[in-house]
């Protein structure tokens, strides 16, 4: 749910991949479209709620935006430092 907020709100598209056995760890990429997919989150099966998930994804899409590869999450600097 953190995920697809994140994704709403910066006006991306979001894909959730579920698989057929149930897996505890929850694992979250960004991807910028050909380009190979960036783990940004992970969860072990711990115990998190998605207020931490939401700000975990949004602080670690900051960090990559001043990564010279990802030059769109560049342009959305702005819009992650106003997430909340």
């Amino acid at each position: 749910m953190a995920a697809e907020k994140v994704a709403r709100q910066l006006r991306v598209d979001a894909e959730v991949k579920t698989f057929r056995k149930r897996f505890t760890s929850i694992y979250v990429y960004y991807k910028d479209g050909d380009e190979e997919p960036v783990p940004i989150y992970c969860n072990n099966g711990e115990k998190s709620n998605a207020q931490e998930v939401y700000a975990t994804l949004r602080n670690m899409m900051f960090v990559l935006s001043f990564h010279p590869k990802h030059s769109a999450l560049r342009r959305m600097r702005k819009e992650l430092m106003l997430l909340s």
